[in-house]
């Protein structure tokens, strides 16, 4: 197998399950893992169920150290973290690894690749949502696939916010492991933030050679609820600051608190209510 999904699994999600089947209902296999910092019988049964391998990272639950060590788990060239509550379209793995291949027999070399998708409320699932149009619009540069490589079209696609979402990427493991071993840096993502450890990871990664392969089709629904860990960060106000941080990685400091004040205002989107 090319592929593998490593779902990242924290207590006893009321939605996990739904997860899992659209995991194996997949067109294309994947080797699917789980992994967890909170074990529980309910996981195990889960896994035994559906005949995932279980994994259990010893410590305290972290997400940037929950994200690294499963990372860490699949032997495939390709892995994409699944979030607990989000489903995946049956075409999902296939289409991406046929882009993954394209772009490497086009002498391209993927950084990671990732998709549109939907947001899932209760049973419904919407692709036109404010905050959807704007991050398709920041995105629409890298639609033509000579940009992909481009630092300066990578790094425009992050400098308006985090157009990428994270439960959307498949990443490129072995190239992304040759980077991290000559940078001599520990993990792909870094303890220092909270809410936005997948946006500073795509920053960094934007200023390293390799391609950002976008591939715009929704095949990935990514579920707003109340529980989620988005909504907890937002309702504590850490987000507002993790997002200045990370504006000033691309603008005078003037600009960034301007951009965040603008930002913050998207974040409304992230809650159970249809618009």
């Amino acid at each position: 197998m090319e592929h593998t999904f490593v779902i990242c699994a924290y207590r006893e999600s009321p939605y996990i399950e739904e997860c899992i089947r659209s995991l194996k209902q997949q067109t294309c296999p994947s080797r699917l893992l789980l992994s967890t910092a909170t074990p529980g019988r309910h996981l195990e049964e889960l896994c035994e169920r559906y005949g995932i391998a279980y994994y259990v990272r010893e410590g305290k639950a972290s997400i940037s150290e929950d994200w690294n060590y499963a990372l860490s788990l699949a032997n495939t060239p390709y892995v994409t973290l699944a979030h607990q509550d989000d489903l995946y379209e049956p075409a999902y793995t296939e289409t991406i690894v046929h882009a993954a291949e394209q772009a490497c027999e086009e002498g391209r070399s993927p950084l990671f690749l990732f998709t549109d998708y939907w947001e899932l409320l209760g049973t419904g699932k919407y692709a036109n949502r404010r905050n959807l149009k704007i991050k398709k619009f920041l995105l629409n540069p890298l639609k033509r696939k000579q940009r992909q490589d481009r630092r300066f079209w990578k790094r425009h696609v992050l400098r308006f916010g985090n157009a990428i979402s994270c439960p959307t990427v498949t990443y490129h493991k072995r190239y992304l492991d040759e980077i991290l071993q000559r940078e001599q840096r520990s993990a792909l993502f870094a303890k220092h933030f909270r809410s936005n450890l997948d946006w500073q990871t795509w920053e960094w990664l934007s200023r390293k050679e390799g391609s950002f392969v976008y591939v715009p089709k929704l095949l990935m629904a990514h579920r707003i609820h109340e529980g989620s860990e988005t909504s907890a960060v937002i309702c504590d106000n850490r987000r507002r600051q993790e997002d200045y941080e990370m504006f000033c990685k691309f603008w005078p400091q003037w600009i960034a608190k301007c951009i965040t004040g603008l930002y913050s205002e998207s974040e409304k989107d992230n809650k159970v209510t249809i618009e």
